[in-house]
């Protein structure tokens, strides 16, 4: 089956080579015509009510230019002024609350680049984008959630490290901490990270320490700084470790440490609306059909080529919106593997057959404090042991938050973000105060539930395009990577879609690709 699917992959190279490899024209509009035949009967539904949501064209310019009479009123009223006007129930209503009303007229019906979702991933795609195209692409980032309430990103540790067994994983790493470390420069003077450059510090048993020594020192060729450290060492350096079974230990000294995850999705959304991004809260219910006749592939009959050149937009008052779009970016998290299901990935033939193999799964951090005051110290590292057990301090205030991928006979249910705090009593707390002997006696502060992006594949990130549809790219999977990588990987997709490919750090690797040839990379030893 593999060399079958291998053969699709080579026979459609030139395909994606001549539709992607060309650096794009920054002033040209590439937009399909609505006007081809759909044969997609959810797209066509879909079709319908936005038809359906549409007003007579007198009605609608009617509308328009009524929405720029009152910008004007906007800018030239004073701060504070309230005009009265009657409605249609006799209320009266501000001229904000009137402007209010007419806002969704800014929607953008069609786009450059469709970024499905707006956490940390697409908002960095968008970033990026816009930084070096500014006006040359129109660029709309679909988010269903505009508070993030449940959003990856926000819910996340934010550590940064470069401890890894792959290559790429180290780049994208290192280029986050120069990220990190020049904010001011990349994201502006009103954005603070907050980063806290304590480090990382892995721990290995006997079994793992040859591992963690070869991981070491890829890292340090690559242009991190640890330092490997025995036991008697640990001991010495951090007294407040139980060193029982533990064999080897990797202390990150620089560009490592941890920050605020909420800041840096803000400082990314902030400035990409500035440099003209769009964002639109809406959900993203499906895609539209368009059928191209003179593309052949491999398991499709001639003629029957079907591309994808609409989204369908389902918006927060129920309203059903159409974007048409020249090219669509899935970084939607958790659940971008739904968002392909959309577009019959996993559904299809051929090369449609294969799944975005990314699905959502649930981790709980958890928040205690040291009722003895005993505990490590504030320059401790994100200390992570043998079995995949973490912790790290949490402000100035004596607190410290940790957790654990459960096993996969573990895995909780993942309809709701409810906190197993039995899991916390079985599984974390006892490894815990086995390395922490100060931790035997601690305190529960608070815990939370957050969704992991979980590549089912190899557990590493999803980045390049699709090889059956020559308009769509991907970036999604990073299983817990993510946040620390999303400065690299807004960056390589704008490479990608502005330069026809890689510039800086080279994700060839991390393409679909390695799905269809089952080919996984796998970290090694690494939590």
């Amino acid at each position: 089956m593999f060399q079958a699917l291998q053969r699709k992959t080579s026979q459609l190279g030139a395909l994606r080579h001549a539709s992607r490899h060309t650096p794009i024209a920054l002033s040209t509009r590439c937009y399909a015509s609505s006007g081809n035949k759909d044969n997609n009967s959810k797209g066509s539904d879909f079709s319908e009510q936005v038809e359906a949501n549409k007003d007579n064209p007198i009605s609608r310019t009617l509308k328009l230019l009524g929405n720029d009479v009152q910008r004007v009123k906007k800018f030239i009223l004073p701060r504070g002024f309230k005009k009265q006007s009657s409605t249609e129930d006799g209320a009266t209503e501000s001229v904000e609350n009137y402007l209010q009303r007419y806002r969704k007229d800014d929607f953008q019906t069609h786009c450059d680049v469709l970024v499905i979702g707006g956490g940390g991933v697409g908002s960095s795609i968008a970033y990026w984008l816009k930084k070096r195209a500014r006006e040359g692409l129109n660029v709309v980032v679909v988010e269903k959630d505009s508070t993030y309430a449940q959003a990856s990103t926000c819910l996340s540790v934010g550590g940064l490290r470069q401890q890894f067994s792959i290559v790429e994983n180290i780049q994208m790493s290192l280029f986050g901490a120069d990220f990190m470390r020049n904010s001011k420069d990349y994201l502006g003077e009103d954005v603070d990270l907050n980063f806290t450059p304590h480090g990382y510090l892995l721990l290995a048993s006997e079994a793992g320490a040859e591992q963690l020594e070869q991981n070491s020192k890829l890292q340090c060729a690559l242009g991190a700084k640890n330092e490997l450290l025995t036991a008697s060492r640990l001991k010495q350096r951090f007294p407040w470790m139980n060193t029982e079974g533990i064999a080897l230990g990797c202390h990150g000294l620089e560009k490592e440490g941890w920050f605020d995850p909420w800041a840096l999705l803000s400082g990314f959304r902030k400035r990409a609306m500035e440099y003209g991004a769009h964002y639109v809260e809406g959900e993203m219910v499906g895609f539209g059909f368009q059928q191209q006749p003179d593309i052949l592939a491999e398991g499709i009959e001639e003629g029957a080529y079907e591309g994808i050149n609409r989204a369908f937009v389902k918006m927060k008052d129920g309203e059903m919106r159409e974007i048409k779009f020249a090219i669509a970016i899935i970084a939607a998290g958790a659940q971008s593997g739904a968002i392909a299901r959309m577009a019959r990935i996993g559904t299809g033939k051929g090369m449609l057959s294969i799944p975005l193999p990314v699905e959502p799964r649930k981790r709980f951090v958890y928040v205690f404090q040291c009722e003895n005051d005993q505990g490590p110290g504030i320059n401790t590292p994100l200390t992570i042991d043998p079995s995949g057990t973490y912790f790290r301090r949490d402000g100035l205030g004596g607190n410290y938050l940790g957790g654990k991928s459960p096993l996969p006979e573990e895995e909780p249910a993942v309809d709701n973000l409810d906190v197993d705090h039995g899991f916390f009593e079985r599984t974390v707390w006892p490894n815990l105060a086995h390395l922490v002997p100060s931790f035997e006696a601690i305190k529960m502060k608070s815990a939370w539930a957050g969704y992991y992006e979980f590549n089912t594949f190899d557990e590493n990130g999803i980045v390049g395009p699709h090889p059956y549809y020559n308009n769509l790219y991907i970036a999604t999977g990073f299983s817990g990577h993510g946040i620390q990588q999303t400065p690299a990987v807004g960056r390589a997709v704008s490479e990608m879609i502005i330069d026809g490919g890689f510039r800086s750090v080279d994700l060839t690797r991390f393409g679909f690709d390695r799905i269809i040839i089952d080919q996984p990379m796998y970290e090694a030893n690494i939590f």
